[in-house]
């Protein structure tokens, strides 16, 4: 049989194998049925699903129907201005506090993009940051930072 469709086939591979991770690290804990579900029960569902679903779009990229599209190569520096901001954002997050670490997240990920410009990253800065702000300070009520603080 023949791959029509690498993109879909690897995205396929990719949930059958975190479907299956899942699944068995869920496997753990007490399972429970429907009515009175343990704590393995919704994780085991989920990885169960996931997995079922990669195997549905692995076959459906080898259907012979299926559109030709090939994997693009592979990019570093996508990787490493997608990853590393948030790596960064953990390290800035107590010292420059949540405005400043979620602004410079989105930032440098936005360099991530081969369309990029500074205008749209400092807009999309702009409102994810107060939505974070909404949603982790008021809609949560979590205790963060929001400034540096300084000689303190």
């Amino acid at each position: 049989m023949r791959i029509r469709n690498q993109k879909d086939v690897w995205a396929g591979i990719l949930f059958v194998g975190f479907g299956a991770f899942f699944t068995g690290m869920a496997r753990q804990y007490e399972l429970g049925e429907a009515a009175n579900m343990g704590a393995g029960y919704f994780p085991t569902l989920l990885g169960i699903l996931l997995t079922l679903l990669g195997l549905i779009v692995v076959a459906g990229g080898m259907s012979p129907n299926a559109a030709s599209d090939r994997v693009a190569r592979f990019s570093w520096r996508t990787l490493i201005f997608v990853l590393g901001p948030v790596g960064l954002f953990g390290i800035l997050l107590n010292s420059l506090g949540l405005v400043l670490a979620i602004a410079s997240l989105i930032i440098i990920a936005s360099y991530a993009s081969h369309e990029f410009r500074l205008r749209e990253a400092l807009t999309n800065a702009v409102v994810l940051t107060a939505l974070s702000l909404l949603v982790f300070l008021w809609g949560l009520n979590l205790p963060f930072q929001l400034w540096p603080a300084f000689g303190g």
